[in-house]
């Protein structure tokens, strides 16, 4: 690990154990934003670690913003810091001067039923964007490639409804009804056929690592806390064996998420060859690892786990939520099949070591 990340890494974690706790979570989940928490979160400069010192950021990699992504999760930061991130990675690289404050991203056909862009203004409805009630811009990715920049505070052309996710986060309805971008270009990134979709399914996967991690903590720590019939529960060979199995899932799942962070484009290096495979598998396997991990986390810590006074379902309602967002592990099992299958038997184990399936083969899969 280079200096600089395990500054980044131990600044993110020094932060977030000072100001996180259940007090806030249970105002975030009430409706309140976390005003001083963002303020202590953009003096870091993690909302633009990605974003090009031209821009306005830091410059850095995916691999070093990953440590700020794992401890979204692991303490369950209610900020759209990873959301933010994209955006303003993107705007920046695309010579957009990047707005203040929190950036909603959108994919343009991706769960959403949004039709314009390029001279059209744009039309139509998003449900599910992260924190769109608290951001006055959106960026949205289009299809053809270029990158659109709406005004959400304008009300003529733009309104959102609140909603939620299992998290009981904003997870809002965004409908646009012909807005005109503030700002237009090109995708900077043109080999990247959906890059909010894409990069969201990263830094979904390593926040899911970091959630990953607090859960596995909380069940070690009261399998060993936890007495019945005269000894700790975690004696018991059963429990054991279904924590031993988490374990692995959640190690399978990090190093998953790293490799698709360091095979994520940035404005230090834009190759995107090995992008889409590499998010794929991670969000796979993370969520794969979610939808196990928080069967046995809850079996393990039995009905107290399940009651809002305890901090474990702050965790697993976030993997829940999260596993879903920018594309399931089903969708993305689904492209990797397809793409292995459009690839045949000669091309397999070259994309398995290469971790890219043949370009086209990917394209046709989306």
């Amino acid at each position: 690990m280079s200096d600089s990340v395990s500054m980044i890494e131990q600044s993110a974690g020094r932060l977030f154990a000072a100001h996180v706790d259940k007090t806030l979570l249970e105002k975030v989940e009430g409706g309140a934003f976390p005003d001083v928490l963002w303020r202590l979160a953009t003096e870091s400069g993690f909302e633009r670690v990605l974003a090009t010192e031209a821009g306005g950021g830091i410059g850095e990699s995916w691999e070093a913003a990953f440590p700020i992504l794992r401890a979204i999760g692991y303490w369950q930061v209610p900020l759209p810091l990873a959301e933010t991130m994209i955006g303003a990675m993107l705007l920046s690289m695309a010579g957009i001067e990047v707005p203040d404050g929190p950036i909603a991203i959108v994919e343009q056909g991706l769960g959403n039923t949004l039709s314009g862009g390029g001279r059209e203004p744009l039309s139509g409805r998003a449900a599910r964007v992260p924190w769109a009630r608290h951001a006055r811009w959106a960026l949205v990715s289009l299809n053809g490639g270029g990158l659109a920049l709406v005004d959400l505070a304008d009300a003529a052309t733009a309104s959102v409804a609140h909603k939620v996710n299992h998290a009981r986060l904003p997870s809002d309805a965004v409908t646009l009804d012909g807005a005109r971008p503030v700002a237009q270009a090109p995708s900077p990134l043109p080999a990247l056929a959906s890059p909010v979709w894409t990069l969201g399914a990263v830094a979904r996967s390593a926040m899911m690592v970091g959630a990953l991690d607090s859960v596995l903590e909380q069940s070690l720590r009261y399998a060993n806390d936890r007495v019945q019939f005269g000894r700790p529960i975690g004696r018991n060979q059963a429990i054991q064996q279904q924590l031993a199995l988490m374990a692995g899932d959640v190690a399978g799942s990090r190093v998953a998420a790293r490799v698709a962070a360091a095979d994520a484009p940035s404005s230090v290096s834009p190759d995107c060859s090995r992008t889409v495979f590499s998010a794929a598998v991670a969000k796979v396997r993370c969520g794969e690892a979610a939808t196990r991990g928080t069967a046995i986390a809850h079996q393990v810590h039995g009905a107290i786990g399940f009651t809002y006074d305890h901090m474990l379902n702050f965790g697993t309602r976030r993997l829940w939520s999260w596993r879903e967002e920018f594309g399931t592990d089903a969708w993305w099992a689904a492209r990797l099949g397809a793409a292995a299958i459009a690839g045949a038997g000669a091309g397999f184990w070259p994309a398995i070591t290469e971790r890219g399936f043949a370009q086209h083969a990917v394209d046709a899969a989306a």
